[in-house]
């Protein structure tokens, strides 16, 4: 009497098969990073309150010595670099968490499992992403409660808001590459004192026009200087600055979270590839 062996079932190995999979098991590592959230409510809505506490302090503390380019209000001036600050400052929480995985051995036991070796570093900035844009959307009811408005139509505010998005893309995968390459959340001390001072060496919070020459050049070719000019014109809110970088913001706000997301997103792909050497 024989047995007959059972046959394995025929997988697909093609490219739609393997995008598929890519795609669920990067969502699983995405709805892993949210159940983790909804377990800590309380550091995430310290997280989501801590740009409204910096937009109270300047806008009411400092806000009333501060000029205005044309004589404006200055929480109008003042939104949008917030916004863009904001894109900024969520690169210190992915470091922290990918640091954290790494140190804790949380990746090398998701790279010994059959999933998609995107799926790690592409749920990361999946969840990041839902949070920036949760974050942004309380920081602009933050704005509006303030009384800054944008004045050039919902297709132009949307504009901006796809601009800051990306930006916050860029910072994401540096967050994620320095985060695999340090392996340590101790070292998000060290990102802070690089992160703070290029959120405030930008014209974010004052008018270029207003710092000494050199300085101000610097704040201009800030990656975040462009994207901050560039949603002020989008809004509608008041601008300033007369340099070329200024005069063409949008091009530039365009150029460099592309041109960083260029260089460290295949560089954060090559380091998870390469943790096990």
């Amino acid at each position: 009497m024989t047995t007959a062996t059972p046959h394995a079932p025929h997988i697909p190995y093609g490219p739609a098969s393997r995008l598929k999979w890519a795609v669920a098991d990067g969502w699983t590592m995405t709805a892993r990073i949210l159940a983790h959230w909804a377990r800590q409510p309380g550091q995430v809505a310290v997280g989501l309150l801590f740009p409204v506490m910096i937009v109270l302090m300047f806008g009411y503390l400092f806000g009333g010595g501060m000029a205005v380019p044309g004589g404006g209000d200055y929480r109008e001036f003042l939104m949008p670099g917030m916004f863009a600050l904001s894109m900024l400052f969520g690169v210190e929480a992915t470091f922290t968490a990918v640091a954290a995985d790494a140190a804790k051995g949380v990746t090398d036991r998701f790279r010994s499992m059959p999933v998609s070796r995107s799926a790690v570093v592409v749920g990361r900035c999946a969840a990041d992403m839902i949070n920036s844009v949760l974050g942004l959307a309380v920081l602009v009811l933050c704005g509006l409660a303030v009384g800054w408005r944008w004045h050039e139509g919902w297709g132009r505010a949307a504009a901006a808001i796809g601009l800051l998005l990306l930006l916050r893309l860029a910072f994401l995968w540096i967050g994620i590459h320095l985060g695999l390459a340090i392996g340590s959340p101790d070292a998000v001390m060290a990102l802070q004192i690089l992160v703070w001072p290029i959120g405030f060496l930008s014209n974010a919070f004052v008018w270029t026009d207003t710092m000494p020459g050199w300085l101000a050049a610097v704040a201009e070719w800030n990656p975040l200087a462009a994207t901050i000019t560039a949603t002020r014109e989008l809004f509608g809110n008041p601008t300033g600055g007369g340099s070329w970088i200024a005069e063409h913001s949008l091009a530039m706000a365009l150029f460099w979270p592309l041109a960083l997301t260029a260089i460290f997103f295949p560089l954060a792909v090559r380091r998870y590839a390469r943790l096990d050497r």
